[in-house]
């Protein structure tokens, strides 16, 4: 059975930095493609950052391009996500997304990020 569990959200000033994570099981992490998405109030979800297997590619969202690091630990079968420089437009959920070597999705339940004063 595969799970996603996410970690690190909260509430952090604009100009502020938080990295969040998310640990998976049930499946060959060094294989499995990791991204985040996020969804904002009233929003659909949207793409954030990816990161394939070795972790030497990723791709991200123009809107957090230079902001947002994503990264991975395969022994540790986690993936990250540093936010810098936050803005209240990054107020979102942030939801870790595996897709397998057979591009199987699995969704986690997501971790809440508040950009606020």
């Amino acid at each position: 059975q595969v799970q996603l569990v996410e970690s690190g959200g909260g509430l952090v000033q604009p100009g502020g930095s938080l990295n969040i994570s998310c640990t998976a099981s049930g499946l060959t992490f060094s294989t499995t493609a990791m991204s985040w998405y996020r969804q904002g109030p009233g929003k659909e979800r949207d793409f954030v950052a990816s990161s394939f297997r070795s972790g030497r590619s990723t791709n991200y969202a123009q809107s957090v391009k230079g902001r947002f690091t994503i990264s991975r630990d395969n022994a540790k079968n986690t993936v990250y996500l540093q936010m810098n420089n936050l803005k209240p437009e990054d107020t979102a959920i942030y939801v870790c997304n595996a897709q397998t070597s057979g591009d199987v999705d699995y969704w986690g339940q997501g971790t809440r990020v508040t950009v606020s004063s």
